[in-house]
């Protein structure tokens, strides 16, 4: 199973870059919010664990999330490949996936890493919580928390990364087609 991961602030459209890689890929793509959606909606442990940390918009701790993807790797074996949005988002979240992926006889083909500008990251997430029915889209201070956590904690992890895989980083803006080109370029 071949991995490869797209990372870049919220709103930067990693999920909507994701939908149409894993048609072009034939891979899974692995939503870190959607299945944290799910283990909540289903009342997992891990759900509950979940709830807690979502709801005011922070970051899930590592050990909480290093045990889902654990469980995401293992039941994804038979896929040709998986797309991960979403994950990692911390240093030591890149550490444990690194030796996760190593312990299960795997590895990670590249990282996608998308750019945008904060001021249009804001605009972009006033436009999502009109068209998304996500509770945590309607609030315009955890819009700009998300992104404060971005700069504070998932930045500084990329630049990590880029010691570890290799990652190619792209330019978020202009239209979806435009930047799809460019990563179906790199591919």
């Amino acid at each position: 199973m071949k991995i490869l991961i797209i990372t870049g602030p919220p709103y930067s459209g990693k999920g909507t870059q994701c939908e149409i890689l894993k048609n072009l890929l034939h891979y899974k793509h692995i939503s870190t919010g959607d299945r944290c959606r799910l283990e909540k909606e289903n009342g997992t442990e891990i759900g509950k664990e979940l709830s807690k940390y979502e709801k005011k918009g922070d970051l899930v701790p590592d050990q909480i999330m290093k045990t889902l993807f654990s469980q995401i790797l293992d039941e994804n074996r038979s896929e040709a490949g998986i797309i991960l949005d979403g994950y990692p988002r911390t240093t030591p979240q890149i550490d444990d996936l690194l030796a996760l992926v190593a312990d299960k006889g795997l590895g990670i083909d590249k990282v996608i890493n998308i750019e945008v500008p904060k001021e249009e990251l804001l605009l972009r997430a006033k436009k999502r919580a009109t068209t998304s029915n996500r509770e945590d889209d309607k609030n315009s201070e955890t819009h700009v928390k998300r992104i404060r956590i971005f700069e504070e904690t998932t930045k500084p992890a990329i630049t990590y990364m880029k010691t570890k895989l290799k990652v190619i980083t792209f330019d978020g803006m202009g239209s979806i087609e435009e930047i799809t080109t460019r990563i179906k370029e790199s591919l």
